[in-house]
């Protein structure tokens, strides 16, 4: 009879996995995207180095990109926060009785916000209009985009106004939501350049001011010509 021969041999363990040096990815997504827009917003898309992202935020090259993939596509979830930041406020202004306090509330919002002191000055949307280097097509579409939207909201609620009755109805709104779409981006390039907030707004209570010319002066000669 042919015995087997039994194998004693107390089997091997598998070799554990040797671990991951350094920290794991754990970070609140909110927070160091508030640190990367500060620094976009300071210095820029082509100005921020990764160095300067990484020492903001507070994580390592590794653990940035692999939650954000590229220095393109932070600074998208950058704009995007800084987007959601101000969308409560510009929506309950877009909402007030008449365009003509919706128009004064955003120039004033404005200028809050360009002059807070805990974050840069100026507008991060707007400063970027003069950055094409380093920036991709796409990228570039999507900034051009922002900005309209921002020149838009004026148009918006001033075509509001017309429907409300507030607004005549032969004002050229395209015309005058530019006018006030353009005091905007002049605000938020003074304040970039150092102006404070009084000074601002003293340029918001001026161009308040050219309202009656713009609208009302347009509604009064409207009226004196249905008197022929």
């Amino acid at each position: 009879m042919i015995s087997k021969k039994i194998d004693c041999t107390v089997p091997r363990r598998s070799t554990p996995p040797a671990p991951k040096r350094g920290r794991p990815v754990s970070f609140d997504r909110d927070e160091v995207l508030e640190q990367a827009m500060s620094v976009f917003w300071a210095k820029g898309f082509g100005g921020a180095s990764m160095s300067d992202l990484t020492a903001a935020m507070g994580i390592a090259s590794p653990s940035l990109y692999a939650a954000f993939g590229s220095k393109e596509s932070l600074y998208r979830a950058a704009l995007d926060h800084y987007v959601a930041l101000h969308k409560e406020a510009v929506s309950r202004i877009m909402e007030l009785p008449t365009a003509y306090e919706s128009i004064e509330g955003l120039l004033r919002n404005a200028v809050i916000v360009f002059s807070r002191t805990d974050f840069p000055s100026g507008c991060m949307v707007e400063q970027t209009a003069g950055e094409a280097c380093d920036m991709s097509a796409e990228l570039m579409a999507g900034l051009r985009e922002m900005r309209a939207a921002n020149d838009e909201n004026f148009f918006a609620r001033l075509r509001k106004g017309v429907e409300d009755g507030d607004v005549a109805a032969g004002t050229d709104i395209r015309a005058v939501a530019a006018f006030y779409a353009t005091v905007n981006k002049g605000l938020s390039l003074s304040a970039r350049g150092g102006t404070g907030p009084d000074e601002l707004n003293s340029v918001v209570t001026s161009a308040m001011a050219a309202w009656p010319l713009l609208v009302e002066a347009r509604k009064q000669r409207t009226s004196d010509k249905d008197c022929f």
